[in-house]
């Protein structure tokens, strides 16, 4: 398994791209905790608490991948165990799984702490690019 973009949104924008199909993109980004790889679907290795987050993203960057801007808090886990990816979501629950990353500092939490994922330390990329 690998983090990335999920296969069938990888897949819309593709067809947008190159046969003018048309792609709703997501409303919003929720970011979910994992103790692992998410899988192709997103439902592997969840953390214990289901709790998501709000994502913002910065500007795509030049070698085809984009950021998040802003942290994203997670105050007084309700489990405990390791952090170390995430995934990221179209709805604060259920919802379209849109893709993942593995994070650049994981860690391992007791129930009751709080845990922030910093601006910039979670990404999607569409690479590689032509270079």
């Amino acid at each position: 398994m690998a983090t990335g973009l999920a296969p069938g949104v990888a897949q819309a924008i593709l067809d947008a791209l190159c046969r003018s199909v048309a792609w709703v993109e997501p409303a919003a980004f929720y970011c979910k905790l994992h103790s692992g790889d998410p899988g192709a679907a997103g439902a592997y290795n969840a953390f214990g608490d289901a709790t998501r987050q709000a994502a913002t993203f910065a500007a795509a960057q030049a070698d085809g991948t984009i950021v998040t801007s802003a942290d994203m808090n997670w105050t007084s886990v309700t489990a405990a165990g390791d952090v170390t990816h995430v995934s990221f979501w179209s709805a604060v629950s259920a919802g379209s799984f849109i893709g993942s990353d593995v994070l650049d500092t994981p860690r391992t939490l007791a129930i009751g702490d709080n845990y922030t994922v910093l601006a910039g330390d979670a990404q999607l990329s569409l690479a590689p690019l032509a270079a």
